[in-house]
């Protein structure tokens, strides 16, 4: 450290580090003369994303029909190595099926791949692929139907390694994804579609027959509900923060979280929150309720097809009720 303060005669000699907890560095760290310049490296933007795949892609030899540019604009939130990794996965996903080029389907299982895990058998026609069906369609009806939704990509019910028994996968806004400003609309149609499955179980099976399916989707919906209470001032205590952004725990720092407000409030945080997660629940169960003959159609041809993509599933939505126009809108311009 003394000798990065510039006395010596080695001002020719730039030091480098990189980290991803800048918050616990040392003071004695930033001073003037040591590491007193930050960059942050954020995840590629479209043009970024397309240049890495244009350096990946040299070795590789692409169907005619592949378009590095619609795979750059597919891939928001792709680091580098996850770009890498998709396309290597893609080349092998060809070799395997004796293939001379990579083509788009190779490139939509890399994807899938990469982002879900690995396909596993899919399930026989059993009662358990039914149920996994209605809570995939539950989730890709909501994704359809509300306004403030970004666009369904595909849903599926084929299973992933990881324990994933099939999913619905959205087409989200780059714009909004790397600018970070998600408005409270947006948010609460999240929430919603999350809740989705386990609505489309209670509403088809009953409360008996309710899975643990729907754990991570529980988790999701109990962190944006939170931070919409906390962080961002979305709910009816006010606008104004009650917790910063990291609360986690780390090495040289307290080895007990602080809460930064009294017992009443975080009293009030939880009805707060709850509240958030209850009536976007209510929500969902009443728009599955309300279009049940779809969702039954929608459930048939999953278990027929075992994937279904957006343009597929919305002409088949059209049918039976109109569809929002900034989603028609949205799905054009994807």
């Amino acid at each position: 450290l003394t000798e990065m303060d510039g006395f010596e005669g080695n001002t020719g000699i730039i030091i480098i580090a990189a980290t991803n907890r800048p918050d616990v560095l040392d003071s004695a760290l930033l001073r003037p003369g040591r590491f007193d310049r930050q960059v942050s490296v954020d995840l590629p933007s479209y043009k970024g994303r397309l240049g890495i795949l244009e350096v990946h892609a040299r070795n590789k030899k692409l169907d005619a029909d592949v378009s590095l540019e619609t795979i750059a604009r597919r891939t928001p939130g792709f680091s580098g190595a996850e770009l890498a990794n998709m396309l290597n996965e893609a080349a092998i996903l060809t070799a395997r099926r004796r293939k001379d080029a990579i083509t788009l389907l190779e490139v939509d299982d890399a994807i899938d791949r990469v982002t879900t895990g690995m396909t596993l058998t899919p399930l026989l026609d059993s009662k358990k692929k039914r149920l996994i069906a209605y809570h995939e369609a539950g989730h890709a009806l909501l994704m359809t139907l509300l306004k403030n939704s970004d666009p369904l990509n595909k849903v599926t019910i084929i299973p992933r390694s990881g324990g994933i028994g099939g999913f619905a996968q959205q087409t989200f806004n780059e714009e909004m994804i790397d600018s970070g400003l998600y408005t409270r609309s947006w948010l609460l149609d999240r929430i919603t579609i999350a809740l989705g499955g386990r609505a489309a179980e209670q509403e088809v099976f009953g409360d008996a027959e309710i899975t643990v399916g729907a754990s991570n989707d529980i988790q999701v919906v109990a962190n944006l509900a939170r931070e919409m209470v906390t962080r961002y001032g979305m709910s009816d205590l006010g606008p104004f923060a009650l917790e910063s952004h990291n609360q986690e725990v780390f090495l040289g720092r307290d080895l007990m979280s602080r809460s930064e407000y009294s017992d009443e409030v975080a009293t009030r945080v939880d009805h707060q929150v709850r509240d958030i997660a209850t009536r976007c629940y209510a929500e969902a169960c009443r728009i599955l309720r309300d279009h049940r003959e779809l969702l039954d159609r929608i459930v048939d041809m999953l278990l027929e097809q075992e994937t279904i993509d957006g343009e597929q599933f919305r002409k088949l939505v059209a049918q039976y009720v109109e569809l929002p126009e900034k989603q028609l809108t949205t799905a054009t311009t994807s």
